[in-house]
């Protein structure tokens, strides 16, 4: 199932959250949805599931808006926020619930329990769990109605390692089996771990809208020099379209020439070289680059 959003805006006032979004999240593919804090995912997530209504513009999942659909748990799983289960209930009767709306059997209910790893707290009131079993339990309810459609915003906060590990694989498996992934995350280095394709926005506004490897792989060639004399070495680098940054007294980040014109360099000059690093664009770095401008609350 496609979500396609197109010219989605979202105004408070006289201020924009989102400004004209517009962006198509394909099946089969894990999608992350990146930006800064008041970026605007979170206001385009929610007018995707109907929980805001878009100044102007269009959300649609399969074509239709989220509240067209005739049983939408079974199109769209949603984890919007964690903490949407009452406290004085419990895990499985919140589930039941839920189910009970879409005439899902009770049996689905032990599933993603057991699927999510609660089966051991499912009679445990919810006011009670920690951040990261919360997590799981929104979870469960996403995947409830076994939709072919995941909207997941920060799915992994709170979680351990072996529970951000497990969502990773969950995560790739739906893909694979051809449903929409579509999720939001600040964990850059976890998000790159299993993005197909990403969306970024910055201040309301797509800034980028592209595979994860066409992020990764365009940009100046970044090298890592480890040397006793970098401050001399930096100096022989110097040159217009060349950028180096100190990150340790005795190391280098170099842009903008290669890892053989440093060693030449290098050679020449008699400096000896203990690291000669290749570094490849990270996801971190791209977006960093794209935000840059974009970032709403700047630390000083």
């Amino acid at each position: 199932m496609t979500i396609q959003v197109d010219g989605l805006s979202k105004r408070y006032g006289q201020k924009y959250a989102v400004k004209d979004v517009a962006f198509t999240v394909t099946p089969g593919k894990v999608t992350g949805f990146l930006g800064p804090n008041g970026a605007g995912k979170s206001t385009t997530m929610r007018s995707i599931v109907g929980l805001d209504r878009p100044t102007s513009g269009i959300a649609l999942i399969d074509g239709r808006r989220y509240a067209e659909h005739r049983a939408p748990l079974g199109c769209v799983g949603a984890l919007l926020d964690a903490k949407a289960a009452h406290r004085s209930r419990t895990a499985r009767n919140y589930l039941t619930s839920i189910a009970a709306t879409h005439r899902i059997p009770r049996s689905r209910v032990d599933e993603v329990l057991a699927a999510t790893g609660l089966s051991s707290v499912a009679g445990r009131k919810v006011g009670g769990f920690s951040l990261g079993m919360g997590q799981r339990l929104g979870i469960a309810a996403a995947l409830l109605g076994d939709p072919g459609t995941l909207i997941l915003d920060e799915p992994v906060n709170g979680l351990d390692p072996e529970g951000v590990t497990w969502v990773r694989s969950l995560l790739r498996r739906l893909a694979d089996e051809g449903r929409t992934v579509f999720l939001s995350s600040h964990l850059l280095s976890e998000l790159a771990l299993i993005a197909d394709h990403v969306i970024i926005i910055g201040r309301g506004s797509i800034l980028a809208d592209a595979p994860a490897t066409a992020l990764t792989e365009s940009g100046p060639e970044r090298v890592r020099v480890r040397t006793s004399d970098a401050s001399t070495l930096a100096r022989l680098l110097a040159a217009p379209g060349v950028r180096t940054t100190t990150t340790t007294s005795d190391a280098l980040d170099v842009e903008g020439v290669t890892a053989e014109q440093i060693a030449r360099a290098a050679q020449q000059a008699g400096i000896l070289l203990t690291e000669l690093t290749p570094r490849r664009r990270t996801l971190e770095d791209a977006y960093t680059a794209l935000t840059r401008d974009a970032v709403e609350y700047a630390s000083s």
